[in-house]
């Protein structure tokens, strides 16, 4: 595959992904954060390279792009999905560079993630059910 279409690709995706997330955070009332303690286990989990600790949660269905290999799986498949990533792509650092937590039940996140092979934005978005986030969409795209 041509690079320039690969990342001109790569690049749209991002450019979508963040005006997306921008609109979202613009749009939505500011008095009803989610408490930014709520997606704390994530992160540590995605910090950590653990698979079965982020798959605690995962939605029932998650759409996962891992570096434009997109797919919809189920809870179990994206955990060895995700499970093979970082056993590829050990983790050196996680940290969030933007949050957007205006509204109750949805919330989106990106961050940087830094391994030996290279460095990821990470885009998370999750749907809070019952006082539990549950991710519903996940990327890693080398950048």
């Amino acid at each position: 595959m041509d690079f320039g279409v690969v990342f001109a690709k790569t690049c749209s995706m991002l450019f979508f992904n963040l005006i997306l997330s921008l609109m979202l955070w613009v749009n939505l009332p500011e008095n009803s954060a989610v408490p930014k303690d709520t997606i704390d286990p994530i992160i540590l989990a995605i910090d950590s390279g653990s698979s079965s600790d982020l798959a605690r949660y995962l939605d029932a269905s998650i759409s996962l792009n891992i570096n434009g290999q997109k797919g919809d799986f189920s809870k179990s498949q994206a955990e060895l999905v995700l499970k093979d990533f970082f056993k590829k792509n050990p983790p050196l650092n996680f940290s969030l560079v933007f949050r957007s937590e205006n509204n109750p039940s949805l919330s989106s996140y990106i961050g940087d993630y830094q391994s030996g092979q290279g460095v990821y934005k990470v885009f998370i978005k999750i749907n809070q059910q019952d006082s539990q986030p549950k991710v519903y969409s996940l990327g890693f795209v080398k950048v």
